[in-house]
């Protein structure tokens, strides 16, 4: 799945009971994208980064007959997927390493590229996978310019934690809509990208804080003894509060920007 810098083994561990607090809200996205799907025949497909398997899932509802791999490089997170009974092949690897045996129908990856780097090379080595005719179908976060992720990008660069956070977040990876077609569509027949704005409205006392612990927080966290991680939080729940504010009824508002990229081999 997604597979962000952790501490001296590399790996952070992801939670999947947090991170699927606010699954609708997550999940959203990748039925926008399913959605956008044309049909099509698919004998296989894979998911990249299919965490707690439930779009893996409706892969499975939406393309009957195909073989249906989820892959991940979180252990917790494949675990939850396969406890829910189905005929999806469960994988346990690192998307930079995934190399198929045989062309994929379909390459479906939602939130979970944007943890990779080189996106020219990644998503060259993508369609060089797919079965000719096939689709690649991606969507992932573009939300890097919000206030949640300019905050955490300016507080790692704040004494204490300067030095010890040096690396640790990357959020370059991400990159324009028109890069991605002039990567793509040399070898592709069709590339279309769009964006997607979402107004997400979330509950509890710091939410946006939940929401990001989740993800985007992690690979920092990860780089902190814990002393020092309990005051960066700190420090950036009190940021989020005030980008943040709560509505008058008790709601916080969470706009969040994604990109997606539907691509014909």
């Amino acid at each position: 799945m997604r597979h962000p810098p952790g501490q001296e083994d590399g790996v952070v561990q992801w939670d999947p009971d947090l991170y699927e607090r606010y699954r609708l809200l997550r999940e959203r996205p990748g039925r926008d994208l399913l959605n956008a799907i044309p049909e099509v025949t698919v004998r296989s497909a894979i998911d990249l980064g299919c965490g707690t398997g439930y779009l893996t899932r409706q892969l499975v509802n939406r393309f009957a007959g195909a073989h249906i791999i989820g892959l991940d490089s979180d252990d917790a997170m494949l675990a939850k997927a396969a406890a829910v009974p189905s005929r999806i092949d469960w994988q346990q690897a690192d998307i930079g390493d995934w190399c198929p045996s045989e062309p994929v129908d379909l390459i479906f990856s939602n939130a979970a590229l944007h943890w990779l780097p080189d996106h020219t090379t990644l998503f060259r080595r993508l369609v060089g996978f797919g079965a000719p005719g096939g689709l690649l179908a991606v969507q992932m976060p573009d939300n890097f310019a919000a206030p949640s992720h300019l905050l955490l990008k300016e507080l790692t660069q704040r004494e204490p934690w300067r030095d010890s956070l040096s690396g640790a977040l990357d959020h370059s990876a991400v990159l324009a809509a028109a890069d991605y077609w002039r990567i793509l569509r040399p070898y592709c027949q069709t590339v279309d990208i769009w964006y997607g704005d979402y107004l997400q409205v979330l509950e509890g006392d710091d939410p946006v804080l939940d929401w990001v612990s989740a993800t985007a927080l992690l690979p920092v966290i990860a780089h902190l003894p814990p002393t020092q991680a309990a005051d960066f939080t700190q420090s950036y729940r009190l940021a989020l509060r005030k980008a943040y504010p709560k509505e008058k009824e008790g709601s916080t508002l969470f706009p969040f920007r994604r990109i997606f990229i539907l691509a014909r081999i």
